[in-house]
């Protein structure tokens, strides 16, 4: 598929002012050629008429780039048709293209092009996806590190200091009459237990990087009419979740998505807690608790014209911030107090600013970046679990082959996670979700 040549819509579809057709592959300068008439210089654009050669009807007037391989976005040579936004010039377009032999992309497969001809590893790859998906400024700075290089060179730093623990090792084997320098095992063995105390510290981040990526969980709970669909209205600023009087309206969790000071986070309302009324209620309020076992986050909101309940107080921890609603109401009275217990009106937004502001800075406290770059995939972790659970029986290995073959796979399983081996089975996976023209 290499040896294709293939083309892509590369900005968004639909009705545009401009929209942009992506070409790479060993016929994207004589399609130029053919569309326009000539070859613009690289790296400059040139405004051309272009024509369909089977037709020889002028179908656009557009910008042309030309980004002649190794030096382009895929290594291969590359062109770009900045055209007009119509649906019928992208028709237009699109005929011209197949009539000259190109085929359509699939999804993700400039970026893999570019990954098999060794202009990205593959968390670079997946950082280029990240950041198209991006709706918040904290997503977008982690996608923008990780797709210059952070992630992938910390992890080849790794690898690297491993491949010359193994060369240590293999040599202690290979040639153990030969007049080398004493203690090669014992030189070995700080190199690994350094490395092995950073992975502990990596993959101890409470999944930081993840969370940033897919979004911060928050659960909001609490007693039936405390006020919990009000509030997720009040802070998502429209309205959301059904507001009732009659106890138990919320049956299931209620989802929204919002940009916390520039940090992704899913709130989500729940059941009421208490004694079930029916079959229905309680499977709300299973999925309730199950929704609190799982958050980053509680907002636990108590009514403040009543007692705080003992079921969500229950749930209150490290994890927690507690609300007392209806502040605007006569009788209302704070019977729980603390720094944490943040006085609000649901109703009229008294109190609201505080509450954002006391969550954005929890949500901040934890998730900013810190330090080296933050795994920020499944699989990232899963391989360096494995790493870890190989340089730790190195660690115990009786023999030196048997501590050689631990490290050998410890610094293979490093490699997968750039692409650097074994990761042929793995790139349909990872490049199957990209948007079509990336």
């Amino acid at each position: 598929m290499l040896s294709d040549t293939i083309f892509a819509l590369a900005s968004a579809a639909g009705r545009a002012g401009v929209q942009v057709i992506r070409i790479s592959g060993s016929q994207a300068g004589p399609v130029l050629q053919a569309l326009a008439g000539h070859l613009p210089l690289p790296r400059q654009a040139r405004l051309a008429v272009l024509t369909d050669p089977s037709t020889g009807e002028v179908f656009d007037k557009a910008l042309l780039l030309w980004f002649p391989g190794p030096a382009s976005f895929t290594g291969e040579d590359v062109a770009e048709l900045h055209l007009h936004g119509g649906r019928a010039v992208l028709q237009a377009a699109t005929a011209a293209l197949v009539g000259l032999g190109l085929r359509v992309a699939e999804p993700g497969e400039f970026s893999r092009r570019a990954f098999e001809n060794g202009k990205l590893d593959l968390t670079e790859a997946e950082a280029i996806a990240d950041l198209v998906d991006a709706e918040t400024a904290a997503q977008r700075r982690q996608a923008l590190r990780q797709m210059e290089g952070a992630l992938g060179q910390l992890y080849d730093g790794w690898r690297h200091r491993l491949t010359r623990a193994l060369a240590h090792l293999e040599a202690d084997i290979d040639f153990p009459e030969e007049d080398l320098p004493g203690g090669l095992s014992d030189a070995v063995r700080p190199v690994v237990l350094k490395l092995v105390d950073e992975l502990h510290h990596h993959l101890a981040d409470q999944g930081r990087g993840e969370r940033l990526r897919d979004g911060i969980s928050i659960a909001i709970l609490g007693a039936p009419n405390a006020g919990k669909s009000s509030l997720m209205n009040a802070i998502a600023r429209r309205d959301v979740a059904i507001v009732s009087n009659q106890a138990g309206t919320t049956r299931d969790v209620i989802e929204v998505q919002l940009d916390l000071g520039g940090y992704p986070v899913l709130l989500a309302d729940t059941a009421g807690l208490r004694e079930a009324a029916d079959q229905v209620e309680s499977e709300g309020i299973r999925r309730a608790m199950d929704r609190a076992g799982k958050a980053d986050l509680k907002l636990l909101v108590f009514d403040g014209l009543s007692d705080p309940d003992a079921a969500t107080l229950a749930l209150a921890d490290g994890d927690a911030l507690l609300v007392m609603n209806k502040a605007d109401q006569p009788g209302a009275r704070p019977p729980l107090s603390g720094p944490s217990v943040l006085q609000v009106s649901a109703r009229t937004g008294d109190g609201i600013p505080d509450l954002l502001a006391a969550l954005q800075a929890e949500v901040a406290k934890r998730y900013a970046p810190s330090g080296a770059p933050a795994l920020t995939r499944a699989r990232h972790r899963s391989a360096l679990e494995d790493c870890l659970s190989h340089l730790q029986r190195a660690l115990q290995a009786p023999l030196p082959e048997l501590a050689a073959e631990d490290v050998r796979l410890a610094a293979r399983a490093l490699g997968r996670i750039t692409g650097r081996v074994d990761v042929e089975e793995l790139l349909d996976v990872i490049f199957r979700d990209f948007c079509i023209g990336k």
